[in-house]
């Protein structure tokens, strides 16, 4: 079996993992939603949580993809294994993450909030930082995959603080409620 196939193969097992994973969440969000337990607003915020922990997890890895994928040069064996991790981790994990974040936490924003206090707002405005924060990335996914990256590793580094600052501020907020 060629090296091809078998990272084809590789490539195959993963998506059918992340399809998996994604499908237990769900039937737990559904089974939560049609067989409310006691508390089920418990367990629409473990399941945002879960969905947070998977988007952050991304935000802050796929920037480090980034970091060692400029110092590959463009057409190598390595940096087309980039471009497939990259776009792997943005499609499968990152997006579906990132909804699921937005989805749970609106839910329970409205529902346990009912969209009161300034601490929530002001989490909700990190928040919209944070997608956009995803959205600058899967342009930049984009940009490597056409493999015309403008960005030198150390700002990718920079880059690569910039969910982690924001992560800070909701989680103080989400903690705290300073005000």
């Amino acid at each position: 079996m060629s090296e091809k196939q078998t990272g084809a193969g590789a490539g195959r097992r993963a998506q059918i993992r992340a399809a998996i994973a994604i499908a237990v969440f769900a039937l737990v969000a559904l089974l939560v939603i049609l067989h409310p337990p006691e508390d089920p607003v418990s367990w629409i915020k473990a399941l945002h949580v879960v969905a947070v922990i998977s988007w952050m997890s991304g935000l802050l890895y796929l920037p480090r993809l980034f970091v060692y994928h400029t110092d590959a040069p463009a057409g190598s064996a390595l940096s087309e294994t980039f471009k497939v991790m990259e776009k792997r981790l943005y499609r499968v994990i990152m997006q579906p993450a990132m909804g699921l974040s937005w989805l749970l936490g609106l839910y329970l924003a409205w529902s346990v909030y009912g969209f009161q206090g300034g601490w929530l707002h002001a989490k909700l405005a990190f928040v919209v930082l944070l997608s956009g924060v995803h959205q600058f990335y899967g342009r930049a996914v984009q940009a490597f995959a056409e493999d015309r990256n403008t960005r030198t590793g150390r700002q990718w580094r920079i880059w690569n603080e910039a969910p982690a600052l924001l992560m800070v501020l909701i989680v103080i907020m989400v903690i705290v409620k300073p005000f």
